[in-house]
């Protein structure tokens, strides 16, 4: 049985829509695996000596345990942000005589051969073997690896449990943080002394072997948990009922004044008010108007007048970043039903153009008292705002016409990389360094003042040719309309 979940797995992945895009993606996380893994193996391969050389009069096995506390709460904060679980698409099989146990068990076997439960290993043995050369017991040291691998795996279930349990709450991010940043201050302040707890903790199973059915119990018992919490869901009509609540509905009379594209408009906020997932680009908002005091009170940022451009394309731009980048996959799960009315295309990416083109007016207006750190820096995000409006709008709009990944608008915010592809990768070269690097070109050639200029001129020579861009792009989008409701109806 497990032999067929690979084999359909497998010709899921090069039947899909976006192989491409997903052997690009995979090449390059490849290239981000190997460069961690290195990091992590040089780590582990001169620790011992490190430490010994930085620590003479102590064991550095110990020193390692005292900090084993921290690399947890780390570990957990990062799985908790970067780690789902890979759940295959389930519900066909739903229909078939496959027992249900069987499926979920395969979900779980195949999570834990994620990336992140094997890099520790490359620090983790390269530092024991070198304790055993040392002269460390050999069984002793075999035990404590066992189980920082048992902690590993520990850590990886409770991350799904926690995340099962988050999945509901708005701003799902904050428990997480609340909690580890909770246990990391009791520890600082040193109210309860975690790192010695878990430091003795290890320190006892290595001299006392036997006690590693301790964590050996608490994986099992986490094993069974998250398998209780995920065959509970494994029906098919599992989320058709749903929790009701009151829809409070917003006067957007005002989008009326748009005219033709008032209808799309009203759509897109209502989608971004009313989901979790688009709902994340309203709180970028505050993010990016509050992204220059990061770097503005700082006095060695002040004598850096080339980089002001670059926070203001991204102060000023958050919104059309944030959202844009997924357009038109925020209308995946109906835009077979989008592209089957009679409508304009050309007024359905208007609508998106001026919703982005207006939130840069607003973040600029509201980012104006930055002037109190110097009239250049105002200048520079005017100059941006222009550039964002004329040349960034269109460069997101054309790039969404490749986009091939499904959204599901129902899952969490907080660092959700569904539906992420190679152009949400490769679009930040034009949308950002591009500006940064004409900017500072120009700043050095010849002055800030010029570079300003030359950045607000291209923005209004996009704004002067807005409607030839927008044809353009509608007919890309055209091109591209069958191929995309192609994609959008499977599940990436």
């Amino acid at each position: 049985m497990i032999k067929q979940f690979l084999s359909l797995e497998w010709k899921s992945f090069f039947r899909s829509a976006s192989f491409g895009k997903g052997i690009a993606i995979k090449i390059l996380m490849g290239f981000l695996a190997l460069y961690f893994i290195a990091m992590f193996l040089g780590m582990g391969l001169i620790l011992y000596p490190a430490l010994k050389k930085m620590y003479p009069e102590q064991d550095p096995l110990k020193i390692v345990n005292s900090f084993l506390f921290y690399w947890v709460i780390a570990d957990l904060v990062f799985r908790f942000f970067f780690q789902k679980l890979p759940v295959m698409v389930v519900k066909p099989l739903l229909t078939l005589p496959i027992k249900r146990r069987r499926i979920v068990n395969f979900v779980l076997g195949k999570s834990t051969t994620s990336f992140f439960n094997f890099l520790p290993l490359f620090a983790f043995v390269p530092f024991g073997i070198t304790l055993m050369v040392k002269g460390y017991p050999i069984a002793s040291v075999l035990i404590w690896m066992l189980a920082l691998v048992l902690v590993v795996l520990i850590i990886h279930f409770l991350n799904f449990i926690i995340e099962s349990f988050s999945s509901e709450i708005e701003l799902s991010f904050l428990p997480i943080l609340s909690v580890t940043g909770g246990l990391f201050a009791l520890n600082h302040f040193e109210i309860i002394s975690f790192s010695n707890i878990v430091s003795s903790g290890f320190e006892a199973i290595y001299n006392m072997p036997v006690l590693i059915v301790v964590p050996v119990l608490i994986l099992i018992g986490l094993y069974l948990f998250n398998f209780k919490l995920l065959r509970k869901k494994l029906f098919l009509d599992s989320g058709l009922k749903e929790k009701v609540a009151e829809i409070k509905t917003s006067n957007l009379d005002w989008t009326k004044n748009f005219g033709a594209i008032a209808p799309f408009m009203q759509l897109d906020l209502k989608l971004i008010w009313r989901n979790k997932r688009t709902k994340s680009s309203v709180w970028m908002l505050v993010m990016g108007l509050l992204y220059g005091l990061f770097f503005y009170p700082q006095p060695v940022y002040q004598g850096m007048p080339w980089f002001f451009a670059f926070i203001g394309i991204f102060s000023t731009g958050i919104f059309l970043i944030n959202f844009g980048q997924f357009i038109p996959a925020w209308d995946s799960g109906y835009y077979k039903l989008l592209m089957s009315q009679n409508i304009k295309y050309e007024q359905y990416l208007q609508s998106k153009f001026t919703l982005m083109a207006l939130s840069v007016a607003i973040l600029f207006v509201l980012g104006i008292p930055y002037v109190f750190f110097g009239w250049k820096i105002l200048l520079a995000h005017f100059a941006a705002a222009i550039y964002n409006i004329g040349v960034n709008t269109h460069v997101i709009l054309y790039g969404g016409s490749f986009n091939r990944k499904k959204i599901d608008l129902s899952q969490k915010a907080a660092f959700n990389y569904q539906g992420t592809g190679a152009v949400q990768w490769l679009i930040g070269i034009p949308l950002l360094l591009i500006p940064m690097g004409i900017f500072a070109l120009f700043y050095f050639l010849i002055g800030f003042e010029i570079s300003c200029l030359i950045l607000a001129l291209l923005g209004v020579v996009g704004i002067v040719f807005h409607q030839k861009f927008m044809k353009g792009i509608t007919a890309k989008y055209l091109q591209s309309k069958y191929k995309m409701i192609d994609a959008f109806n499977q599940n990436n």
